[in-house]
């Protein structure tokens, strides 16, 4: 299992070591991968038998220190085998090129808490990113678009916001894309969304993202359908120092980051911290953002059975956002162009966001590495979280000003584009005989707090047979709310939403409209065997969980009615797979499982009240997949043929109506198919040159009409009763079905390197809108079909030295040709001129420096 990791796996798998000790002899080498002769970065570089350790540079590159004249080393990577180098320190300082062959090295305690992948031995579809590439890449990206080049995703930053990508995984949603960080989960526990915000900067800290796609490798309960985006930070960095970067780039963006780390001093204690802040008026008007990221960790080698390690991170932000849609022709008629946006307004000539969002997430983890005998360890992690936040809107007194709200932007000035003119609204709620606002601004809130557990309990039977039990442990607290924002001047507001506080006086801060909490509570467990000899690598895994909901509504119920029974949903799955290593080059392998998932707490309780849905059912998934891998020196490839059919499928969808408002439609039982085929390689013809390419072919479908849908406006009330939907045969909208996309990465000298991306989407067909898809004539008839693009970006690397201090400069253009494309849709009426969009973003660029201590 880990037999030639034993003595050190604690710290070389935590990345903790050493400060380089004075004097001796210095140790150097440079550690390759074996098929394609490229340098592998954040390799483990480890004398024999202690804690004496580095990782290697962005090249492979690595130096030690070590005090012996004769010494053993041993070099690891994930997913490459370990190796034993030793040397004669009286005859040479030099290891040379260290070749690691891809391979079963087994996994780091994190790793196993964090479901990784091992190329050619998991069987799964699966790409990965490194912490170098990452780094290159960043740029003012976020996490969804550093995916971009993988098969099957499509990510877009949608109205442009600071925090507001969106990622689409082989055409499921990232509610149906689990999102993991150090292996815990992330996605909210009411409907498995993602909000990217929460996480944003946090690429600062992020050494790998491995993004599997379709059953994945969690060993977890929770069933993803799409795929498995996991992301791994740093713990504690190998060497003593750190780094500051300063950046800067379009539309005012700042970025100032610092890093520091202790390395493991003689006590055995490792200390990393970092923070940033990113600052800028961002692409589009009114979406101006100021955040924060931070992260630290403290560990602890207790001794040669125990490691403890604590983490902690959040991003706090605040971000105007552009929310709503508008038509192809209004964008191309307005003043501001493809960078309108009517979301923002102006007060006391300050830019004020009216639909803006703020939040803070912190996570914090402690982390207890066991290792119980030479055959058995035990991984445990105890999490908890907290979110404070929401985001805003406005609100109107429309029984006191008839025909206001459609006004509200452009009360004064009568402009179509202009902004909120929220100095008029002032002057309006001077009007008030009584004090009361007539517009005033709002803010929906969703807090929460998460507590859980996660222990994974590895057993080696034999040399071939590994077993893996663990727990999973959960419950969330969602806190959701409307509350006064601002009275623009007013005294108060009136609210007569709340049955137990009726002809209420708002000031701000008080909740209005609604108030309710849902309460999540999960208790699944996994047991999983792992077999392998020689070229083949098997796996099963049986998981089960149960999913238990509760809704608290204190506005529209008595006290004594206001929570609701506990409901309870069994779920479970079964998947298995095998890779085969035909020789080494070639590989195949194969997955299948089958699972049912708990219905989404919006279809259990519906209409936003307590009314429970007697005919909630489990959402049944059934998924294989069939793989080929190929791996020689110069060039690496994959092929992989999909097909996961969903039934019974619960989702609450947000459209845009004609209005221009958000409205939320309830749709239950619906079944979907989603199948096709995904092509990837990289081709380094010479060390100097790489080339990576992808081509990515879905069919996406909706297979079934829908009966009896709800549909709703913000204020959690039901506006429409929809009899029948019409959505069979329809392709699944907001995301491309067919993607590719073309890398070359290229080092003129070894310290300058420069890359080029090209990715292109098409049949991309728009969201369809319920309201517009409840006539028989339209039955059949598909959304419409978004443009197809190309984006090409670019990239540049220089290193060199400050004194004696290593430095590293970044340039990167995204979108270079600033080419105009249509990134999100909803369709109308099947044509160009009836939907609504959103325009991508166009050229962008950042510079940046990066000084190493």
């Amino acid at each position: 299992m880990r037999k030639t990791l034993r003595n050190y796996a604690l710290v070389a798998s935590m990345l903790l070591a050493s400060v380089a000790s004075f004097g001796q002899s210095r140790i150097t080498g440079t550690v390759v991968d074996a098929e394609n002769g490229e340098g592998l970065p954040g390799a483990s570089v480890v004398l024999k038998g202690t804690t004496n350790g580095t990782i290697t540079d962005f090249n492979g590159d690595f130096s030690l220190t070590v005090e012996k004249s004769t010494a053993t080393i041993m070099i690891s990577f994930v997913g490459f085998q370990t190796v034993e180098r030793t040397i004669n320190l009286s005859e040479t300082q030099s290891l040379g090129k260290i070749e690691l062959a891809p391979g079963a090295n087994e996994l780091s305690p994190l790793e196993v808490i964090a479901s990784v992948a091992v190329d050619r031995k998991t069987p799964v579809a699966v790409s990965t990113i490194k912490r170098a590439v990452i780094e290159e890449n960043a740029s003012n990206q976020e996490f969804p678009e550093l995916l971009k080049s993988t098969p099957g995703v499509y990510a877009t930053k949608q109205g442009g916001g600071y925090g507001d990508s969106r990622i689409n995984v082989r055409g499921f949603n990232d509610e149906n894309v689990a999102v993991l960080i150090n292996g815990v989960p992330v996605n909210d526990m009411e409907n498995g969304n993602i909000y990217w915000s929460n996480w944003a900067g946090l690429t600062d800290v992020t050494t790998t993202m491995q993004v599997q796609r379709g059953l994945g490798a969690s060993k977890v309960a929770v069933p993803s359908i799409g795929g498995t985006i996991n992301i791994i930070t740093k713990t504690t960095d190998l060497e003593k120092g750190g780094n500051v970067y300063q950046g800067f780039g379009n539309n005012g963006y700042l970025k100032t980051s610092f890093s520091l780390n202790t390395g493991l001093t003689e006590n055995n204690w490792a200390i990393s911290v970092s923070g940033a802040k990113i600052t800028g008026d961002g692409w589009a008007d009114g979406t101006q953002f100021v955040g924060y990221n931070y992260f630290m960790n403290i560990s602890k080698v207790l001794n040669d059975k125990h490691t403890l390690s604590f983490t902690g991170f959040g991003a706090p932000q605040v971000h105007g956002q552009r929310q709503n849609m508008h038509s192809i022709a209004k964008f191309r008629e307005a003043p501001q162009g493809l960078r309108y946006n009517a979301d923002w307004g102006v007060l006391n000539g300050d830019v004020v966001n009216v639909e803006d969002n703020f939040y803070h997430k912190p996570q914090f983890s402690l982390n207890h590495y066991w290792t119980i005998s030479n055959k058995s360890e035990l991984s445990t992690a105890v999490y908890y979280s907290t979110g404070t936040g929401g985001g805003g809107g406005y609100a109107t007194e429309e029984d006191a000003v008839t025909g206001f709200e459609p006004t509200f932007n452009n009360y004064r000035t009568g402009g179509t584009y202009s902004p909120y003119d929220l100095d008029a609204i002032v002057d309006l709620n001077q009007t008030s005989s009584d004090g009361r606002a007539l517009g005033y601004l709002r803010a929906s809130r969703n807090d929460h707090r998460w507590y859980g557990v996660l222990s994974t309990y590895t057993q080696e039977i034999n040399d071939n047979i590994d077993i893996l039990a663990g727990l999973d442990g959960r419950f969330y607290k969602g806190i959701h709310f409307s509350e006064v924002y601002d009275l623009l001047g007013a005294e108060y507001v009136y609210d007569d939403n709340n049955m137990n506080n009726p002809n209420a006086a708002l000031n701000v801060g008080d909740k209005r409209d609604y108030y309710n909490d849902g309460l999540v509570g999960w208790a699944g467990a996994f047991l999983q065997g792992e077999y392998s000899s020689g070229p083949l690598a098997a796996f099963l895994t049986l998981s089960a969980s149960n999913t238990s909901y509760q809704r608290i509504d204190y506005f529209q119920y008595a006290p004594e009615d206001q929570a609701t029974p506990w409901q309870n949903f069994f779920g479970y799955q079964v998947k298995g797979g095998a890779n085969y290593n035909l020789n080494r080059n070639h590989n195949v392998f194969a997955n299948v499982g089958y699972f049912e998932k708990a219905p989404d707490f919006d279809a259990v309780f519906q209409n936003f009240r307590n009314d429970i849905n007697s005919e909630a059912e489990n959402q049944k998934i059934l998924s294989y997949e069939l793989g080929y891998g190929y791996r020689s020196p110069k060039f690496s490839g994959n092929v992989n043929l999909y097909r996961t059919g969903w039934n019974d499928r619960t989702f609450t969808k947000s459209f845009q109506g004609e209005d221009d408002k958000l409205y939320y439609a309830n749709i239950l039982g619906v079944n979907a198919l989603h199948q096709g085929v995904e092509i990837d390689f990289t081709y380094t013809p010479v060390k100097a040159l790489k080339v990576i390419g992808m081509l990515s072919l879905g069919d996406w479908t909706w297979s079934d009409d829908v009966n009896s849908v709800n549909v709703f406006d913000e204020q959690q009330n039901i506006i429409e009763t929809i009899d029948q939907l019409y959505i069979a045969d329809i392709k699944v909208g907001g995301s491309a079905q067919t993607t590719g996309a073309l890398g070359i990465d290229y080092n003129i000298i070894p310290a300058f390197k420069v890359g080029v991306l090209y990715t292109y989407f098409s049949k991309f067909y728009a969201d369809y809108d319920p309201t517009n898809r409840t006539s028989s004539e339209i039955a059949g008839i598909q959304a419409w079909e978004v443009p197809t693009y190309g984006l090409l970006d670019v990239k540049a690397r220089y290193d060199f030295k400050i004194g004696d201090l290593d430095a590293n400069l970044f340039v990167n253009a995204n979108n270079l040709f600033d080419v105009e494309y249509i990134s999100d849709a909803q369709d109308t009426n099947s044509t160009a001129a009836g939907a609504s969009v959103f325009y991508g973003v166009g050229r962008t660029w950042t510079t940046g420096l990066k000084i190493n201590f």
